[in-house]
């Protein structure tokens, strides 16, 4: 086994045989079992039919027409009385009928119900259907569907799947054992493999080949290929979400421009709808600014630009711009920074990490609590403090909610569902400026975030 051509052959036959043979252990059971349905389907079909017949009108001449529809076939039919006797059969053998007889004579069904569904050990598949007729006449129609059908069908299917998978096999080996002789034929297969991969189709399946050069190859092939359709499954849920996210506030804008539009409506109600346009398109603006910053951090084509500001006028700038915000949702916001001390860092972006957070604080709040913006200086460092009394989160989330679109809410609610993009961008400002941000949460008591910088 330890020449290559041997191995393949080995490999190659011995996998090529078991997804064969399970291919055709599954179609020969999906055929059987598609037919066997069939068969349910119909008898309970014609059964349905018979009773509604019966049902509408129920008289002698009606089960006569019955019998006779179903007289001479692989059907038949029996219809009894409330007490279980046979008022008319289409049985032309009554020896037949007997073996059933307990059986049709102790039902007790509200409904259509398959009475016998093993079609190997017994000669009928059976279903009864409970009538009641105009004046108060009530029994079964019970219906014999005969099992020599499927029989025969299994026989064929059984020979037929027989033949094929021999002659397949036999094929096979032949055909393998020729190819995996050559020594190139690995690399043949790598090659295959590396233009698959140039042509965008990820989906590449090399074979294990060994310890040796070849093997080393054909692993780092294969490491490659999975990589790169892992990353195209990321590229293409990435999307996914961002379409999402922009479909929310496109279709409030429409909608309502639309609606706004409309000569009919009120001056009170298109100032509503104007108002709600202006909210969305808020929205959407600060969504398409979060992905753009995440896509230049990807591409590393961001810049922070440091410099060095007083920190009480940049906090209490920020305070004023959020300070409605929180107003509206009757949350109080409170701003602690007992001296004022320079900061070195980007303005702008320091500015976007912290609206961010208030920003987080202030959707996961509840009415009448408190956030708290406190800022000091340690050791040359600054530290930034965003406290919350909302609805925290779970410890077992806490490790992914720097992750891009991660919610720990999974619902895509506009209220308490944010675009999980928010603290993406925060954690990529931060260590932009090579800082750290921290998170300590209590599930229904609150959050805070540290930063420092």
């Amino acid at each position: 086994m330890n020449r290559i051509s041997t191995k393949l052959t080995a490999y190659f036959f011995i996998v090529v045989l078991i997804m064969e043979t399970f291919l055709i252990f599954y179609l020969h059971q999906n055929i059987i079992h598609t037919r066997i349905e069939e068969e349910f389907s119909l008898l309970l079909k014609n059964g349905s039919n018979h009773r509604e017949v019966l049902e509408e009108y129920y008289s002698e001449t009606t089960m006569k027409h019955i019998v006779l529809m179903e007289k001479g076939g692989d059907r038949e039919v029996v219809i009894t009385d409330n007490k279980g006797r046979v008022i008319s059969s289409s049985f032309k053998n009554n020896a037949s009928l007997t073996e059933f007889l307990p059986l049709i004579k102790n039902l007790d069904l509200r409904r259509d119900e398959v009475l016998i569904s093993d079609w190997e050990e017994s000669p009928y598949i059976i279903s009864a259907h409970p009538y009641k007729g105009s004046n108060n006449q009530s029994g079964y129609v019970v219906m014999f569907q005969s099992t020599s059908s499927i029989e025969q069908l299994v026989d064929k299917l059984n020979m037929h799947f027989g033949i094929a998978g021999g002659t397949s096999v036999f094929l096979l080996f032949i055909v393998y054992t020729a190819l995996s002789r050559l020594l190139t034929r690995p690399l043949i297969r790598m090659k295959e493999a590396t233009e698959k991969l140039s042509k965008g189709d990820f989906e590449v399946s090399l074979p294990y080949i060994g310890k040796d050069e070849l093997g080393d190859l054909s692993g780092s092939i294969q490491k490659l290929a999975d990589d790169l359709e892992r990353m195209k499954t990321e590229r293409n849920e990435f999307l996914a979400s961002v379409a999402h996210e922009l479909r929310t506030p496109l279709t409030y804008l429409i909608g309502y421009s639309n609606v706004a539009m409309r000569k009919e409506i009120s001056i009170e109600e298109r100032e509503q709808y104007l108002a709600i346009i202006a909210e969305e398109s808020e929205r959407m603006k600060v969504l398409v600014r979060n992905l753009l910053d995440l896509a230049k951090m990807d591409e590393n084509t961001f810049t922070v630009t440091k410099d060095y500001f007083w920190a009480q006028t940049f906090f209490e700038n920020i305070i004023k711009l959020v300070g409605p915000s929180f107003e509206m949702k009757n949350i109080k916001l409170s701003f602690v920074c007992r001296d004022n001390f320079q900061i070195h860092a980007d303005s702008l972006r320091l500015e976007q990490i912290v609206l961010n957070l208030l920003d987080n604080a202030l959707k996961y709040s509840k009415e009448n609590t408190q956030v708290t913006l406190k800022v000091h200086k340690k050791e040359k460092k600054t530290i930034i403090s965003v406290i919350d009394f909302g609805r925290g989160i779970p410890s077992d989330k806490i490790e992914f909610i720097f992750e891009k679109l991660y919610r720990v809410e999974k619902s895509r609610s506009r209220i308490s569902g944010g675009s999980g993009i928010g603290l993406a961008v925060v954690k990529e400002l931060v260590e932009a400026h090579g800082g750290s941000i921290e998170v300590q949460s209590v599930l229904g008591k609150g959050s805070t975030f540290t930063i420092t910088i």
